[in-house]
């Protein structure tokens, strides 16, 4: 099996500078309706209920948490496949969600998205070369008429395919190289910005490190900024530069690699840190188990204050009436250490739980 590699990672300068890409209060809220003929709207679900985070260029920020938690409605919310229901997307310092028309096809060019499924996601009844080339019927300027069969055989040649593929179709290909494909086409219009969403978690495990080190390979060579949406921890640890964990809806902490796994403060992360599988037997055996009591609580009716409380080990009464703010807690405002980061816990405590 391949094995993910660093190189590229760590030739790659630390981000700095200003956010590309800033999200402030996000929320969507997808309504839950009663009748047939007259419909009122009964609740609703609360599928994203308050996100904030801002991406640097250059930087991959990964975003984790189980199924359910909100991480693909955020990543359609910030190329514009959902509109927020309330929020701010900001990009280069314009908020996005009020744009339409020429504005919005403008920043879409620079926004891209590479989707879960490389089964779905392309068009079966078009060739390799229609799907990749398609973004240039929508902004011609990109790539005049005659030379977007060059430019699609650079991008095939580029993902590390046949340029001589560009008149098959998809069913010809195998998941990876589906995938593959699909980054072309992401690609295709040199965007700042790529939305993956769970690009690998379709994907046989060989195949997952094979694109992953592609991804890591791109960024250097296109200048490209990632959110990165996943919920294999250790794939999300390779490529991010920081980490944000959701929970029903919300961040529950956010912070670099190092300080989310090494020095996580959030009970909700330590419990995912210590399911991580452990191949070592005797690092298995020493190890503490977190084990979660308990079902996630329904979007449509979350808990009041915190919502991870009705599963927490640390739950007080302050839990259930005080909606903890993501920031810095209180304790570790003097600290210089790693165990200073944003988390949104009323007793966040530092406990490493991996290895």
């Amino acid at each position: 099996m391949p094995e993910l590699t660093e190189e590229v990672a760590d030739a790659r300068p630390a981000p700095s500078g200003e956010p590309i890409l800033e999200v402030r209060g996000l929320v969507k809220h997808f309504p839950l309706t009663q009748g047939v003929l007259f419909k009122k709207q009964v609740g609703a679900v609360k599928a994203v209920d308050g996100v904030d985070f801002a991406l640097t260029a250059g930087e991959t920020l990964g975003i984790v948490g189980e199924s359910g938690c909100g991480k693909s409605t955020v990543a359609k919310m910030l190329v514009n496949l959902e509109r927020p229901t309330a929020g701010e997307i900001r990009y280069k310092g314009e908020d996005i969600t009020r744009l339409s028309g020429r504005a919005l096809k403008a920043v879409r060019r620079n926004i891209q998205m590479v989707f879960q499924d490389p089964y779905t996601s392309l068009n079966p009844r078009m060739t390799v070369g229609d799907i990749i080339g398609e973004p240039y019927e929508i902004h011609p300027e990109v790539a005049p008429k005659g030379d977007r069969r060059r430019k699609v055989q650079e991008l095939l040649d580029v993902v590390g395919l046949n340029p001589e593929y560009i008149n098959r179709y998809p069913h010809q290909f195998s998941g990876g190289q589906r995938q593959r494909i699909g980054i072309a086409r992401g690609l295709a219009l040199r965007p700042e910005i790529i939305v993956a969403d769970e690009p690998v978690s379709a994907l046989d495990v060989s195949v997952q490190a094979q694109v992953i080190n592609l991804l890591d390979k791109l960024q250097n060579e296109f200048d490209l900024s990632y959110v990165f949406i996943a919920h294999d921890l250790s794939i999300v640890r390779h490529i991010s530069d920081r980490v944000g964990v959701m929970y029903l809806g919300r961040l529950a902490e956010i912070g670099t690699d190092e300080q989310i796994y090494e020095h996580p403060t959030h009970p909700y992360t330590q419990a995912l840190l210590s399911a991580v599988p452990v191949p070592d037997p005797e690092a298995r055996e020493r190890r503490e188990r977190i084990i979660l009591t308990g079902d996630v609580p329904s979007p449509a009716n979350p808990p009041s204050g915190c919502r991870f409380r009705t599963r927490c080990w640390k739950a007080q009464e302050r839990c259930e009436l005080e909606v903890p703010e993501l920031a810095v807690p209180a304790e570790f405002r003097t600290a210089d250490g790693p165990e200073a980061h944003p988390s949104a816990c009323h007793f966040a405590e530092e406990r490493h739980v991996v290895g």
